[in-house]
This record gives C-alpha cells, structure tokens and sequence, in this order.
C-alpha cells in the first residue's frame, strides 16, 4: 500500500542540511519513503493525503528521556520556584515511588507519556531507567521501557541510592557488575551521571567500560550542575552523546569538536529549574554537532513537546529557527547513531508531522501553540 502526501507547501528534507523544497510530494510504501520531490513530477499512489499547503517535517527524534517513573515532583517545581535551588537530590524520591509501584502501573504511565510526545511530533524516544536502582527495578524498568521503544537506556548511575549512601564505590560495582548483568538484556545503551552529587570522573569511566564490555552504546549526563570531567570522558570513550553540556571550558569544547560524540542540549531542565542555559551559538561556531531533546522527567524537565524545547532553543540559546529544526531531528538521531530517522528520502522511515502552519519557522515564531496537525509513524497516522 502507498500513500501519496501532496500539496506539501514546504516540506523540510534535513537531505542535505535543511533541505527545504516547495511545491513538494512525499510518496510512502509500508514503513518506509520511496519518493521525494516536486509536486509536479509524484508518482501515482494507492491512497493520498492532501497537506493543504502546509510545511511537513522529519518527526522529531527525542534523544534523552526519563519516562519509565511513578508519582511527581510538583511540591519540588513549586518549591524551586519560590527560590529553592536544584540539586537533582529529589530523584531519591521518585525511585521511592517508582520502586513502590507495580509493572500495569508504570507501562500505563509511560505509555501516556509516549502518546503525548507523538502527538506532538515525536516520533523516535529514546528512554532510560534510573528511577529503579536496585539490581531488579532497573531490569525491569528497562523491559517496561521496550514495550515502547528500541532506544533503551540503563541509568542505573544516576544517583547513589540511600541504602548505598555510605558506600559510594560499593554501588559503583553493583552498577557495574550485578545490574549490569541484568539490565543489557533489555538495554541498547548505558549512561551515567557524571557531576557534582552523583558520580564522578572515575566512578564514571568504570561504569562506561563495564557497560561497552557488555556490548552496550555509551552516553553520558555531563556537565549539567558543575563544570566537570564529563564531557571529556565522554570524547575519550567515544560516546554517542554528552548530554546537558551547561558549563563548558574552552577545552570541553574543543574536544567536541574534534570528535563523533553529540553534544545534546535540554532547554526544558534550564527552564525548569531556572539554571542558566547551555551556549549553543558557542558550540555550533566551534562546529560541534548539536541535538535538542526534552529530558522529560518528573523532577527537573516534565516537558514531552519537543516544539517547546526547539522555541527555547531559538529565544534562550541563540539558535536559529534552521538550526534548532535540524537539532530536534537529524540531530537527535547522530546522537542516537541511526540514519534513518530525522531525514526525509528514500530508504528513510516514514515518520513526518504535518504543521497547521506554511512554513517550519512557525514553530519557534508561535511558542506553545499546538501546531502538529498530522504525525506519520511508521507510514501509519497516529
């Protein structure tokens, strides 16, 4: 069966860079797209969806998420509002919940979560546990996290659980060892939290090599709160992504822009916990690769709209409306190391929204106006 996406007013490719056409068809077949190009020259179809005129983007592809959690943090939101800093120690109590709550529950949450963001224009999530952090919550956060996507993530360093507060290391190798064991199964990457009150560079660096043993891609929460080893442990362990990247040195910077590791950036935690926000024109003029992705969490980003994250991008970090577009899509999959997402041409998955809007720069230009009309996921409407 083949869908024919016609009038497309402007449709943005990110095939090469941006990629802009107008005038422009998309011709789906199964799952994936078999054409792209003018109107004027699209190949018949067995069905067609009329876009009116309106612009088409590549779905985005949200590279950093925490969506696998019971209860929320909103006594926490009000408290920061009111002047509180934030130090991340609240996630000690969403593991409480989470551990508290049985699988129905948390699937059902989650998949919540999932619909919102698709709704929105995501298309590809990637999620990780750390709300478990125990040997058994993590592996089976993880296989909660599956029922909805492949881009699995064990966290099981994101803080030191209070039964282990007086023995750090001793976590690190129940991390590394025991968890590990148990959560690769269901994983396909392994992060840490490497800053001020979680993990440091060492601790980090054991983590990663465990987890690159088991066959596991790397990523690393770096940065965020402290200026830190993260960033460069990240470069030198070849990771997918450095994500948060908040405070940087010049040789941060540098080592990102001489590697394959993305530096991902997630407005909604600035935002959120009103902490300056990362210098993205610093990065891009260094020529570091640059994904935006909504580290949606309870605590500290409960944000799933990733329009709302590339509006921040554009107003808070200095970015162009292009330049955040391409980093909420082709971005977020070089920090997910797939090609086929985040790109509209032949081969490419059939993910694409359609705006209730002409043009893509309609989606920074009217920040929290629902502008996503029609979400393609795998060559099916949602």
């Amino acid at each position: 069966m083949s869908l024919l996406i016609g009038a497309i007013g402007e449709l943005v490719t990110n095939d090469p860079d941006l990629g802009v056409l107008t005038d422009a068809a998309v011709v789906v077949e199964g799952d994936r797209i078999a054409w792209v190009g003018p109107m004027r020259d699209a190949p018949e179809a067995d069905e067609r969806l009329d876009a009116g005129g309106a612009a088409v983007i590549p779905g985005f592809v949200d590279s950093h998420a925490h969506l696998v959690f019971a209860g929320d943090r909103a006594g926490e939101f009000a408290a920061r509002m009111n002047g509180e800093p934030y130090t991340g120690g609240g996630i000690r109590t969403t593991v409480a919940a989470t551990r508290a709550a049985d699988d129905d529950t948390l699937l059902a949450a989650a998949s919540r979560l999932v619909a919102e963001a698709r709704r929105q224009g995501t298309t590809t999530i990637e999620i990780k546990s750390g709300y478990g952090l125990s040997v058994a919550d993590e592996a089976r956060t993880l296989r909660i996290a599956r029922h909805l996507t492949d881009e699995t993530t064990f966290l099981g360093a994101h803080v030191v659980p209070a039964e282990y507060a007086d023995d750090p290391d001793g976590y690190v190798d129940l991390v590394s060892g025991p968890m590990l064991t148990a959560a690769a199964p269901y994983a396909r990457w392994i992060d840490v939290f490497c800053d001020r009150g979680a993990f440091d560079g060492d601790q980090a660096r054991a983590v990663l090599t465990a987890g690159a043993k088991a066959g596991l891609g790397l990523r690393v929460h770096a940065n965020q709160l402290t200026a830190g080893p993260g960033v460069r442990l990240a470069v030198e362990l070849g990771a997918a992504s450095a994500d948060h990247c908040t405070h940087l040195s010049d040789a941060d910077v540098d080592a990102l822009a001489g590697s394959g590791t993305v530096a991902t950036l997630l407005p909604g935690a600035e935002f959120s916990t009103r902490s300056p926000y990362p210098d993205a024109r610093r990065l891009l003029d260094a020529g570091v690769t640059v994904a935006l992705a909504t580290d949606c969490n309870p605590g500290s980003s409960y944000t799933s709209s990733m329009p709302f994250c590339l509006a921040l991008a554009v107003r808070e970090m200095r970015m162009t409306p292009a330049e955040a577009l391409w980093a909420a899509t082709a971005g977020g999959a070089r920090a997910l190391r797939r090609d086929d997402v985040g790109v509209l041409r032949p081969g490419a998955r059939a993910d694409l929204a359609v705006l209730d809007a002409p043009s893509y720069l309609h989606l920074a230009y009217r920040p929290g106006v629902p502008l996503i009309s029609t979400v393609l996921h795998n060559g099916v409407p949602q």
